[in-house]
């Protein structure tokens, strides 16, 4: 027996493993300040390596809009004459009694769009989908949407409903389906999250579980990019510590992270370790990313950006410029869409704020051939009732707003192997119900992941002696919708 042999002969597990993760940590870090700015790698081994999907996808990146409080989709997308013929009248029976709603407490009156031509709905494009004026930009991209007009959920309240949404869970403790989409496929882009998530105003309600982990290893979780000051938290460098310096103060702690990994085997350090890794690798790559002065002026102009301020617009324009580089999923929340009064005053403002940018998005992906590898979604934890919050008088322009309502809204999805100008469900004449086509929040979920080559029901996690997943036991594919 040769002496190397021997030495192994005689070296504990514990030691052997200690040994081994010096070398696959000197490995690591090798790779990790050598590699090229594009942050391709074939032979990665972190936790965000491309991993293979079940089966052939239909979209590669997931650009996910979330609009806080739910936006009134009935003045924007599911046009109802009967509910503009019988504004100000009672709602029947059937819609009040024995119903749960969050604020109407007595029988309410019926509010229909008001016959303006500001909200007047417009049929669009060669699909003649309608489309309401408060969103003209939107309505020269008709042809390339999917609009699901019969989405509908458990809760009403927004944090469970945000929760189970984006979750599939009405509590806090779950995965989001980012962290489910880059747990099952990871991300191409080795120096950037995959997983980024970009806000205006606040996300009240689910707050940052709305983009967390859960019980999944926190790689996975969405990364929070900011419009001003340090993109990242802690991203710089302190004052008197420059990159050599950082370098050696990641190298130290990861060494330390590997012994005690091998002690224990937790898979959280592992998780840690790679963190640190990409925390020092985003130094160079998130400044790059986020000045959007590099772009053309027609970009800015087609998009309504203006760089160094905080907006939705700006955060479109990132979102397509993280989806370029490889970034799995990329979240966009935008808050102020809870009108419970004076939702005919309000409206407008919000709309103008987003339409703009989501179809410059659209178009600026299609011109890159991106938009065919790219979902575009637009989302909401729920709808808007067809009734008035408050009082409304017929025809006049009123304090009113709608409530919560859950029972059907609109969603739409662009890109990413769905149908263009297509219209799945229908709901009743007053908008209240779905009449054709449900399509549950479990569902939409499960068609999103199967968009990526992903079976919801083999996407799972084992955790407290079960396996999980995204879903729970429920959710059918809408094949309807894909192309």
């Amino acid at each position: 027996m040769n002496v190397f042999a021997e030495s192994i002969v005689h070296m504990t597990r514990r030691h052997l493993l200690q040994q081994l993760g010096y070398g696959i940590g000197a490995l690591a870090l090798a790779s990790l300040f050598n590699e090229d700015a594009s942050g391709a790698d074939e032979n990665r081994t972190d936790h965000l390596a491309p991993k293979p999907s079940h089966f052939p996808a239909k979209a590669k990146n997931v650009i996910y809009i979330h609009l806080v409080g739910a936006p009134s989709h009935l003045d924007l997308f599911d046009y109802k004459p009967e509910l503009q013929k019988r504004d100000g009248q009672l709602c029947p029976d059937e819609m009040f009694e024995g119903k749960r709603l969050a604020f109407i407490r007595t029988k309410p009156t019926l509010l229909g769009t008001p016959k303006k031509q500001e909200f007047a709905f417009r049929r669009c494009g060669r699909s003649g989908i309608t489309i309401s004026n408060l969103l003209p930009h939107l309505q020269t991209v008709a042809d390339e949407i999917t609009f699901i007009r019969t989405m509908h959920t458990d809760h009403f309240n927004h944090a469970p409903a945000q929760m189970f949404l984006l979750t599939g869970f009405p509590r806090f403790g779950r995965p989001s389906i980012g962290a489910w989409a880059t747990y099952g496929l990871g991300s191409a882009n080795r120096n950037l999250p995959g997983f980024v998530v970009l806000i205006t105003g606040q996300v009240l309600g689910a707050g940052n579980s709305a983009w967390g982990s859960g019980f999944l290893p926190t790689v996975y979780q969405g990364v929070e990019f900011r419009s001003q000051g340090d993109p990242v938290l802690f991203l710089s460098d302190p004052k008197g510590l420059d990159r050599k310096g950082r370098k050696s103060i990641v190298e130290a702690v990861n060494n330390l992270n590997r012994l005690q990994l091998a002690d224990l085997g937790d898979p959280e350090i592992a998780t840690r370790i790679d963190q640190y890794e990409l925390a020092f690798r985003m130094q160079t790559s998130v400044p790059e990313l986020m000045d959007i002065n590099s772009e053309p002026k027609q970009i800015h102009e087609l998009y309504g950006t203006e760089p160094g301020k905080t907006s939705f617009a700006n955060n479109c324009l990132l979102a397509r410029r993280l989806v370029e580089r490889g970034v799995r999923f990329v979240q966009l929340f935008d808050q102020g869409w809870d009108m419970h009064g004076s939702v005919f005053t309000r409206l407008p403002q919000k709309a103008k704020q987003v339409d703009r940018p989501i179809a410059a998005l659209i178009k600026d992906l299609k011109q890159r051939g991106l938009l065919d590898e790219t979902l575009v979604i637009w989302s909401a934890e729920f709808g808007r009732t067809p009734m008035a919050q408050g009082r409304n008088s017929t025809g006049q322009m009123t304090r009113a707003g709608r409530d919560h309502h859950k029972e059907a809204y609109t969603v739409w999805i662009a890109g990413g192997g769905v149908k263009r100008g297509f219209v799945y469900g229908k709901t009743d004449d007053l908008g209240y119900a779905v009449a054709e086509k449900p399509m549950h929040v479990h569902d939409f979920n499960a068609t999103l992941l199967y968009l990526l080559g992903m079976d919801h029901t083999r996407l799972t996690f084992k955790h407290q002696g079960r396996q999980y997943r995204l879903t729970d036991v429920h959710g059918e594919v809408a094949h309807e919708i894909i192309a």
